[in-house]
């Protein structure tokens, strides 16, 4: 296969202290994380000198987890850490170039919220904003929002069809040009700039305008996380970045191959979707020491945690069951489909038990696990990148500031020297640094406000 001609886009995927569902008891990072305005703008930064396309911030608007005794014990629950875009406000005017993205629900927010605060971020930070479209797949958050059960599946992403349009159709309020501020004429804007969606669907009826002018990038750069069929769908349409989930080389490819096959569908180019896996780097001068710290983490992981970790994520029933038990059926829940997939295939390919699948999920949660030297782990990445298995990764460091400070340093270094990675950011702007086209202006005019 002929070497590829672009380069690899990564994401800085933070967790307060770290993507290992023990890190916040690792010596190395700090507990109190989650809520130390400090310890994000060191990330910022770290990340931003690095080169990182973005940061992400992932949210969820429940504590995930009923089993208080496990909650007790863990800090990856959306347990003690800020609201996403209220922290990422506050990173804009610390850093210059860095994206900045976060996590807002389709099922339990409305679009209006969405378009206003993700563009009022776009305008704080100079065009660098990013939302991630997630459907919610915890059910306990329908409790949070006078409900007293979860959307379908299938509903969620019937619902977020619709959601992005009338997102996306906001933020197509105003033209580019139509705030003129002509003091001498006493014209703030001019009212033929002015489109009004008058959006009426099966799940929203939304007026506008939206008031907010046109974000600096047309649009917030529209990133999803969903593998299921539904989720693919979805994107192949609408997303313009994707975070997905595969163990293997070949699962990445088939991936790849998959949703970009389907963006002709939609009228699309291949280059307009990026997808970025994550992967869970654990970095050593020398594989000894990249296995050592490995091993030290896992030997953090109180069992309870796991236990409760696994039943989340795969959708699994573990009571009567022992840990040296095989891996149960799933349960059917109406959460992640296609994490829940994922992680029961592992299981059987392989044949592990209970403990045997959590120890291997709480790093990555299912994500791709590199433990090894610079150059291996770079060596793996190129050959994902080059394989049409990613255009890049969201990469999770298994502690913070820690994990990150070794990739920054020492792997994208050698991502460098192979020509793999920038040295120098393209533009001020998110889209010019994923190579994105900056949406044109639509008109939907319904009719004019008076």
């Amino acid at each position: 296969m002929s070497r590829r001609r672009d380069t690899m886009r990564l994401g800085a995927f933070l967790y307060p202290g770290g993507h290992h569902v023990a890190a916040w008891r690792h010596p190395s990072s700090q507990a109190d994380a989650g809520i130390d305005p400090a310890h994000y703008r060191r990330l910022a930064k770290v990340a931003e000198a690095a080169k990182f396309d973005l940061i992400f911030l992932a949210d969820g608007v429940s504590i995930r987890g009923d089993d208080i005794d496990a909650l007790s014990r863990t800090a990856i629950r959306y347990v003690g850490q800020f609201e996403p875009l209220t922290l990422l406000s506050h990173l804009s005017a610390v850093t210059e170039r860095i994206g900045l993205v976060a996590t807002a629900s389709t099922t339990y927010n409305e679009p209006f919220h969405v378009a206003r605060k993700f563009a009022s971020l776009d305008h704080l930070s100079g065009g660098r904003a990013g939302w991630n479209l997630v459907t919610s797949a915890d059910p306990r958050e329908a409790y949070n929002f006078s409900r007293d059960s979860h959307l379908a599946h299938a509903s969620r992403y019937a619902r977020a069809e619709e959601f992005v349009d009338v997102v996306t159709g906001l933020w197509d309020t105003f033209e580019d040009d139509a705030f003129v501020r002509d003091r001498e004429e006493g014209r703030f804007f001019d009212p033929a700039k002015l489109h009004v969606l008058g959006h009426e669907g099966e799940h929203f009826s939304v007026r506008g305008p939206l008031n907010v002018p046109r974000p600096p990038q047309g649009h917030p750069v529209v990133v999803q996380a969903g593998s299921s069929e539904a989720g693919k769908a979805l994107a192949a349409r609408t997303a313009e970045v994707i975070f997905t989930a595969q163990a293997t080389l070949d699962d990445a490819t088939a991936f790849y191959a998959d949703v970009k096959g389907r963006l002709g569908r939609h009228g699309r180019e291949p280059d307009s979707l990026k997808i970025l896996p994550g992967a869970f780097p654990v970095v050593g001068r020398t594989m000894a020491e990249a296995e050592d710290k490995y091993d030290a983490l896992q030997e953090l992981i109180h069992p309870v945690v796991g236990r409760s970790l696994l039943e989340q994520l795969a959708g699994l029933d573990l009571s009567g069951y022992s840990d040296d038990a095989p891996v149960p059926p799933a349960n059917g829940t109406e959460g992640g489909k296609s994490r829940q997939d994922l992680l029961v295939t592992i299981a059987r390919r392989e044949g592990l038990t209970i403990r045997e699948l959590y120890l291997r999920i709480a790093g990555a949660r299912g994500h791709w696990t590199l433990i090894g030297t610079p150059a291996r782990i770079a060596d793996a990445l190129q050959e994902r990148f080059e394989a049409y298995g990613a255009d890049g990764f969201n990469i999770m460091p298994p502690t913070l500031p820690g994990g990150l400070d070794d990739f920054a340093t020492l792997v994208i270094s050698e991502l460098q020297r192979r020509r793999l990675f920038r040295t120098e950011y393209e533009g001020t702007t998110l889209r010019e640094n994923l190579g994105l086209a900056r949406p044109h202006h639509r008109r939907h005019d319904v009719a004019r406000p008076k």
